[in-house]
């Protein structure tokens, strides 16, 4: 058994024992292009200081320990080495340890990732860590409040791109075809954001400088890197561009010089997470390479994401939590700052409309699980800690400090938050150490604040309880509902926000006519302000965005929408009405077919892609989930039929017109009524003018006539042999995987459970082909399904059997006529696993619990409409 979960309690002890000074790492992965060769000899000496005689450990998840070098003494590494951990007893007041071993290369995106580009044949590397996987790479104390300098040793082939945190000091010809390339010690950092990336990379260079208030030039060298096949598709110059701009943004608002040296932002496959903060050296997902066209909301997205890995240099990087309960210290802000910077040092001026319309509904829907948690959460260990980066502790903290911005004022807030880096600098921090900070700079005791948002759970529900007299208002009262989860007890937080009104002008537009901005507490809140007004035609609870909760629409309002939703010209204000009938469709207030039929007549007049694209997900959603099962097949039916001739009505070229296609592609997955559409797509017999039917499109096509049996598995190779990429790979796994016969799901589920073989990516592509099915088809795997758990959650590593546990769950359910949603069979048989295995991994149980959670709201809908 693993001893690699690090408990809070383990790690609190450590750093109250040690103080880490500095490492010095040398890696050589020169053999790492041959496919036999496992692993690859990893070296790290550290300096640190100790109580004398006391004893600690070192974490090193290896292939195995050749030496441990304690203060010059040899240890024997039978009694040191305790598995996952190497024992370090009779420290002396400064102590010099030296760690030889050999660390893994991996195809699950933890630690040192391996991938070998299937258009070339190039070896690819790079290292991706959070929460505590560089422990997977060289020996160290893994655990955030341990900061130390580090410097980097790399022996690669001569011919590779390296890089990691520091700039490149050295680089000396060493016998055979290799290189050792030295970097530059950097400034006290974690170690879960070292890095490092080496491989026969494309590199682009540039820099960005300013000269700082005292005069002196802060001089920044900026480089990017990509696959070599993908760098005909790498739009460097507009990464710069967007560079350049958040820094010289970044630097100003923070008031606090960029402090770390050069950087660098390569964009790597197979990746686990969209992007990461690594000081001098950020890795994003490849997935930002676009080798197929994009939308303009990809582009947005992309940026978004650029600019919130930026704002983690100093909310992160710079300033780091003590432990992972402060998650929310580093990923709310940036979620939060990412989408500021977009919106102030971009060309775009829709990111708070895009962060309303997709980021809080992730928060939304997270928060409504039974496994909520407050946005400082409990975190007792790193298996924990891997799954809280999730909705609360990115979507739902950023809108709580949106809310904060609201409540002290923008000035105030960006006062503390310089105060804030001045005082931690290169250091670790806690709630009150922030807390501290901005209640100085606002002159509010922000107590109270934080025990109300960050301290309890759950969503707030706001509706307008409205009396009114032949079209005059009277009374209105604002009707606050949240309970906590966790503790079952109303939590009703204190809120500000605006009351939006909305009436016709002359064309018949919906435009705001007037504007409230108040404080909402308790239960019932008054609006005497809205006394003796004209009823107007919407009223909007939470114009704007500024608060965290879910708006429930008063009668007259959504008949307003569901009538005029296409005539409210405010991007912002559509945005929350089509949030508004989707969170009613979700809680089962109103049928989801009544959704669909919204997004069906207004959704061709919507003008903002990224709304536009997330209310077709929406959609897409509703039919295969909350639609009974009774009415589902003409429900999809009739959607596919208004997406095919919104796809055939749509400006040429259009980001509306993929919109669509991409709609008709995923939903046909499910629906066969428009696949001769489709078929005539893909083979060119039927050209919509101006659409570009790139491998993206091509794949997503062929995974819905694959799905119905309309494509051979000679077909799909062929398309391969087309599109020898890795996203191709990709596609045509999943594709394979989700043509509708039992042996192709034996297959599948073969690799998926019962073999090694396949990548993280390849994984979700054949998880997500086998899941497309019929449910008959997959039922023989219920029972395999609950067998199979606590296997792969020992044999896995923690995201491979993340992917598996929670991609195969059997979800794709349907509710019998007259049966209660609860006692479904797959929700009976959660529940006895669950009762039965109440000593299974915690973070195990979360996921299952979760899955058991969004069945039954799925079964609860179909109750609802049915």
């Amino acid at each position: 058994m693993s001893n690699h979960n690090l408990s809070r309690d383990e790690a609190a002890t450590r750093s109250a024992l040690i103080t880490t000074h500095s490492y010095d790492v040398t890696l050589d992965v020169r053999e790492a292009a041959d496919p036999a060769v496992a692993g690859y000899p990893s070296t790290s000496t550290i300096t640190f200081s100790a109580e004398p005689g006391s004893a600690t450990f070192l974490d090193f998840i290896s292939g195995g320990v050749q030496s441990v070098v304690l203060n010059g003494v040899a240890l024997d590494i039978g009694s040191a080495v305790d598995r996952d951990r190497i024992i370090l007893d009779g420290l002396a007041a400064e102590n010099t340890v030296t760690v030889k071993g050999t660390a893994l290369y991996s195809r699950s995106g933890e630690g040192m990732h391996r991938f070998v580009d299937p258009a070339d044949g190039q070896c690819y590397l790079y290292t991706q860590y959070e929460p505590a996987d560089s422990r997977r790479v060289f020996a160290n104390f893994e655990q955030p409040d341990l900061k130390a300098e580090f410097t980097f040793h790399v022996v690669a082939p001569a011919g590779w791109e390296v890089a990691s945190n520091g700039v490149e000091s050295a680089r000396t010809p060493l016998d055979g075809a290799a290189h050792q390339w030295d970097f530059a010690t950097t400034k006290r950092m974690s170690t879960y954001i070292t890095t490092v990336l080496a491989g026969p990379y494309f590199k682009a260079t540039d820099h960005w400088g300013t000269t700082l208030d005292d005069g002196t030039r802060l001089d920044v060298p900026l480089a990017l890197f990509c696959r070599a096949s993908l760098a005909k598709s790498f739009d460097a110059p507009e990464l710069f561009r967007l560079t350049k701009s958040g820094l010289a943004f970044f630097n100003e608002l923070f008031d606090y010089p960029y402090p770390w040296g050069k950087y660098d932002q390569a964009f790597v496959p197979e990746y686990n997470l969209g992007a990461m903060e690594n000081p001098g050296l950020v890795t994003f997902t490849e997935k930002y390479v676009y080798a197929s066209r994009a939308t303009d909301a990809q582009y947005q997205a992309r940026a978004n994401t650029l600019m919130h890995e930026m704002a983690h240099m100093w909310f992160g990087d710079l300033v780091t939590m003590n432990w992972w309960d402060d998650l929310w210290l580093k990923e709310s802000f940036a979620d939060y700052m990412g989408t500021l910077g977009v919106d102030r040092a971009t060309d775009w001026d829709t990111a708070w409309v895009n962060f309303a319309s997709k980021r809080k509904a992730w928060a939304y829907v997270q928060d409504q699980l039974p496994t909520t948690h407050p946005i400082v959460a409990d975190i007792p260990d790193l298996e924990a800690a891997k799954q809280n980066f999730d909705g609360i502790t990115y979507a739902k903290g950023a809108s709580v400090l949106k809310q904060l911005v609201a409540y002290v004022g923008f000035d105030a807030f960006i006062a503390g938050s310089r105060q804030y880096f001045r005082d931690h600098e290169f250091g670790n921090t806690s709630l009150q150490d922030l807390l501290k900070a901005l209640s100085i700079a606002s002159g509010r005791d922000l107590g109270g604040w934080a025990r109300q948002w960050l301290q309890t759970s759950g969503i707030s529900t706001i509706a307008a309880e409205i009396v009114e007299d032949g079209g005059v208002l009277g009374a209105v009262t604002l009707r606050q509902d949240a309970i906590d989860p966790l503790t079952g007890h109303q939590e009703l937080r204190a809120h500000r926000l605006r009351l939006g009104l909305y009436d016709a002008d002359s064309s018949g537009t919906l435009v705001r006519s007037e504007s409230i901005e108040l404080d909402v507490a308790g239960p019932a809140t008054l609006v005497p302000e809205l006394n003796g007004k004209p009823r107007p035609a919407l009223l909007l609870v939470n114009d704007d965005d500024l608060s965290y909760a879910k708006v429930r629409l008063d009668p007259a309002s959504e008949h307003t929408v569901r009538t005029s939703l296409d005539k409210v010209r405010d991007p912002m204000a559509r945005a929350l009405c089509w949030t508004a009938l989707w969170d009613s469709a979700r809680d089962g207030v109103t049928p989801a077919a009544r959704y669909v039929a919204a997004v069906e007549q207004f959704a061709p007049s919507e003008t903002g892609i990224g709304v536009l694209l997330n209310v077709l997900g929406n959609a897409s959603s509703a039919i295969e989930r909350f639609v009974p099962y009774a009415t589902r097949e003409q429900v999809r039916t009739d959607f596919l039929a208004v997406v095919a001739t919104q796809l055939r009505s749509a400006a040429p070229g259009s980001d509306q017109q993929l919109a669509w296609a991409r709609t008709l592609a995923d939903v046909s997955r499910h629906g066969d009524s428009e696949l001769a559409f489709l078929r005539g797509i893909l083979e060119g017999s039927t050209v919509v003018e101006g659409l570009a039917v790139d491998p993206e499109l091509r794949w997503s096509l062929w995974q819905a006539l694959a799905a119905h049996g309309q494509a051979t598995l000679s077909e799909l190779d062929r398309e391969l042999d087309a599109d020898k990429t890795a996203s191709g790979r990709e596609g045509h796994a999943l594709a394979s995987a989700a043509r509708p016969e039992a042996s192709v799901k034996a297959a599948a589920w073969d690799a998926a459970v019962n073999s090694n073989g396949l990548s993280n990516e390849i994984l979700s592509a054949t998880i997500a082909g086998f899941a497309t099915a019929p449910g008959w088809l997959l039922e023989p795997y219920v029972e395999p399904y609950f067998d199979c758990l606590e296997q792969v959650w020992a044999e896995r590593s923690i995201e491979i059997a993340g992917r598996i546990v929670r991609g195969l769950y059997p979800n794709a359910q349907d509710l019998a006529p007259g049966m209660a949603p609860a006692a479904h069979p797959v929700l009976v048989r959660t529940d006895e696993w669950l009762r039965s295995h109440p000593d299974a991994p915690r973070a195990l149980r979360r996921i299952i619990v979760e899955q058991r959670s969004h069945l039954l709201r799925a079964l609860t809908a179909q109750s609802a409409e049915g």
